[in-house]
C-alpha cells in the first residue's frame, strides 16, 4: 500500500453554533477560538516523576532513575508544556518485589495526577520476560501461569478508569529464546509458544478490564513480528494496536526507512503506536552493535553538535510519523538524560533539566505548527462560526464566558457551544 504524506488527514472542520445560557444564538459577535488538546497522543515516559508524585514506595522507577525533589516540579511543568500522554512503569520485578505486596497505591496516585491534568495514561508492560520477579522462578509452570494471569487481571482491574491502555505483552518475538536472564516467563513460553502467551496476556487483561485497549509491543520490526501478528489474528486474538519500538542510538534511520516500516505494519488495518522512540544528542553508538544493551560506556555525554543533530532529526522523524494515517501515538522514551536507558544522551532535557534544542523544536511542531492558537472570529446571524483545525479539543470564548467543543478528524461536523 502507499499512503500520501502530509497532515491534512489529521484535520477536521466543525460548524459551531454558539448560544447563551438561555438558548439564544450569540449572533454577529466576536469570539475567540483556541485549541486545548490534540486527539493525537504525543507522549513520553513519566518515570522521572513517579516518586515525586506518588511518594515513598518500591515501584520499578528506581531502576530508571528519578527526579530529585528539587527538580521534579520544574520537570513536571516541562512535561505538561509539551505532552498530552504518558507511559508509567509496571515492571513486575519492581512493582511487586515481594509476592503479594504490589505497589498499587503509589502508581495509582501517579496515574491520577497525570489524568487530572488531561494527560492520558498507558501502563507498560503487563507481561515481559525481562524484569520478571525472581520469586516467580520458585514456582512450577502451572502455578507460575496462574500467578501471571492473576497479576494481569489485578492491575487492569485496579487501575480501570485511570489506566485503560496497556502494553499487554512486551517483546514476544524473542520471548521463547530469551535466556540472558533466567525467568519463569521465558520458561513457560517454551512450553506454550508465542501465540498462547499473547492470548494469555490479552485474555487476562480483558478479564480485569473489558474496556481496556491492549497493545502488542515489540522492538523486532522484522518479518518475524509480522508473522507473529498474523498468527495471533488468525488465532482470534483481538489486538487493539500494534506497538513499534524505534530506539535509534546508532543514528536516525531516515524518512524512507521509517515509512517502509509503517507501511509493512499498516497492512493489518490496526492503529500503529510508536511506543518507544529515541534519538541521541551525543556520539552515535557504533553501527556494528546488534543488541543495544551490549554497548557499555562509563560516560556518554550530550554534545553541542549532537544536540543540533537530534533537534533536526526529531523534527524529520515526527513529521514522518504524523504524516502516516495509521499512526495514532508517539511515545518518546526519556524526558531527561538523567537515568536514561543505557545511559544514552537521548532525553529532550539535559541532566540539569535545561531544554535541549530538540525540546524546543518538538514544542514548535506540536504547540505551534500543528496547533490552533487563540484566533478571533465572528459568528454569523444564526450564531454559527466555521472552524478548521487539527482534530482535538477546542474552547470558544466571548467576554467572560467560554465553552468547549471538539473537532473530529475527517468530514465536516456540527457542534454546539453554550456560553454560561
Amino acid at each position: 500500500m502507499t499512503t500520501e504524506r502530509g497532515t491534512d488527514h489529521r484535520m477536521g472542520e466543525a460548524s459551531v453554533t454558539v448560544t447563551d445560557a438561555s438558548g439564544r444564538p450569540v449572533a454577529e459577535q466576536k469570539v475567540t477560538i483556541e485549541q486545548t488538546r490534540h486527539d493525537f497522543s504525543f507522549g513520553n515516559i513519566g518515570f522521572d516523576l513517579v516518586e515525586w508524585i506518588g511518594g515513598e514506595g518500591d515501584a520499578g522507577t528506581h531502576l530508571f532513575g528519578g527526579a530529585s525533589v528539587a527538580s521534579a516540579p520544574e520537570l513536571a511543568d516541562r512535561y505538561l508544556e509539551l505532552y498530552n500522554a504518558t507511559t508509567l512503569p509496571f515492571y513486575w520485578r519492581g512493582f511487586e518485589p515481594s509476592r503479594g505486596e504490589p505497589d498499587t497505591q503509589r502508581l495509582l496516585r501517579a496515574a491520577r495526577w497525570f489524568a487530572d491534568r488531561g494527560v492520558s495514561v498507558k501502563g507498560h508492560p503487563l507481561l515481559w520476560h525481562t524484569l520478571a520477579p525472581q520469586w516467580l522462578m520458585e514456582l512450577d509452570d502451572a502455578e507460575a501461569e496462574s500467578v501471571m494471569r492473576a497479576r494481569i487481571v489485578r492491575e487492569t482491574h485496579d487501575f480501570a478508569g485511570v489506566v485503560d491502555l496497556w502494553d499487554a505483552i512486551n517483546e514476544a518475538v524473542i520471548l521463547p529464546v530469551f535466556t540472558a536472564d533466567p525467568n519463569a516467563v521465558t520458561r513457560l513460553a517454551q512450553t506454550k509458544g508465542r501465540v498462547e502467551m499473547v492470548r494469555m496476556a490479552f485474555d487476562s487483561a480483558r478479564e480485569g478490564n473489558p474496556n481496556a485497549r491492549l497493545v502488542l509491543n515489540d522492538f523486532d520490526l522484522s518479518a518475524d513480528y509480522e508473522r507473529l501478528i498474523e498468527e495471533c489474528l488468525d488465532a482470534g486474538i483481538q489486538i487493539d494496536a500494534i506497538g513499534l519500538q524505534t530506539h535509534m542510538h546508532q543514528g536516525y534511520r531516515g524518512e524512507d526507512a521509517v515509512w517502509e516500516i509503517l507501511e509493512r505494519f499498516a497492512r493489518f488495518g490496526l492503529p500503529l503506536q510508536m511506543t518507544e522512540t529515541t534519538l541521541v544528542s551525543g556520539d552515535l553508538m557504533p553501527p556494528h552493535i546488534v543488541d543495544l544493551n551490549d554497548y557499555v560506556v562509563d560516560d556518554w555525554p550530550s554534545t553541542p553538535e549532537g544536540e543540533e543533530r537530534q533537534a533536526e532529526e526529531i523534527v524529520r522523524h515526527y513529521r514522518t510519523l504524523v504524516s502516516h494515517r495509521s499512526v495514532e501515538s508517539i511515545t518518546y522514551w526519556g524526558l531527561t538524560d538523567e537515568g536514561a536507558w543505557l545511559g544514552a544522551p537521548a532525553g529532550l532535557l539535559r541532566r540539569d533539566g535545561s531544554p535541549k534544542p530538540a525540546f524546543d523544536a518538538l514544542l514548535g511542531l506540536i504547540k505551534d505548527e500543528w496547533w490552533v492558537a487563540p484566533t478571533q472570529m465572528r459568528t454569523n446571524g444564526e450564531g454559527r462560526v466555521d472552524v478548521r483545525g487539527f482534530a482535538g479539543d477546542y474552547r470558544i470564548s466571548h467576554g467572560n464566558s467560554s465553552a468547549d467543543f471538539h473537532i473530529d478528524r475527517g468530514a465536516p461536523a456540527r457542534a454546539s457551544a453554550t456560553l454560561e
